[in-house]
């Protein structure tokens, strides 16, 4: 599979068998040990639908050397180039009787250290001490998510659905997008990765067949960004 050629066409690509049965496993058992320490901390969040674990690679740093493996170094690499760092990170597990779904949207938002009045940074929001603020689309345009697959995950338990090449129409209100033949559901391999564009129009539904889903959501940018604003969760990759 041609990732880069996905990536600039449809604005996603899917790429199984990223990541061993062991290194999956390795994975799984760092972060409940994890969930069992620190249960209860602001960037830990539970519910009925949804358990979730914010600037997850700053919370379980061990977690680094799995995931970023020679197969996602080389992927990155490959498809980008050379300068990314981590923006943003995120634990998601979707319980097997999740009723939490999400309607279609675009990523719109980055994570900053601070607000600050800047021309083209919009509709700012502060939750949990954490600043997120709307970017010039240049900046959208040139970041990326990869999302790690910690379980089989199917149209049945809450995987993505999109719409193909939404990325390359800017930022849409949802009233104005043509969904006629164009939404594909993104059903990804446990231990496989899906990477998107910010501006793709995702969403996902309930879970149906009482699977578990987990992903481990990474953002990525090269992007320096105006006036002292910092990325909040910026990290260097690994060589």
């Amino acid at each position: 599979m041609n990732s880069l050629n996905e990536i600039n066409t449809e604005d996603f690509t899917i790429i199984n068998t990223v990541y061993t049965k062991n290194e999956i496993e390795k994975l799984i058992s760092l972060i409940e040990n994890n969930i069992e320490n620190k249960a209860g901390t602001s960037t830990f969040r539970k519910s009925q639908d949804l358990f979730a674990i914010r600037q997850f690679h700053k919370e379980i740093p061990e977690t680094f050397p799995y995931i970023f493996n020679q197969n996602l170094k080389n992927i990155i690499e490959s498809t980008f180039g050379e300068g990314y760092f981590i923006t943003k990170s995120i634990y998601f597990d979707k319980p097997e009787k999740s009723n939490w779904f999400v309607a279609y949207h675009q990523d719109l938002t980055i994570s900053v250290d601070k607000k600050i009045e800047i021309e083209n940074f919009e509709n700012w929001t502060v939750k949990q001490n954490q600043f997120a603020v709307q970017p010039p689309r240049k900046i959208l345009d040139n970041n990326f998510t990869i999302r790690i697959h910690l379980d089989n995950t199917t149209q049945d338990n809450g995987d993505l659905k999109v719409i193909n090449n939404s990325h390359s129409k800017g930022i849409l209100r949802i009233e104005n997008l043509d969904f006629e033949n164009n939404e594909t559901i993104c059903e990804v391999e446990k231990g496989g990765i899906m990477i998107m564009k910010p501006l793709l129009f995702n969403a996902s539904n309930k879970t149906t067949n009482n699977e578990r889903r987990r992903v481990i959501h990474i953002e990525f940018s090269k992007e320096q960004l105006p006036q002292g604003l910092q990325w909040s969760e910026k990290t260097a990759l690994q060589n």
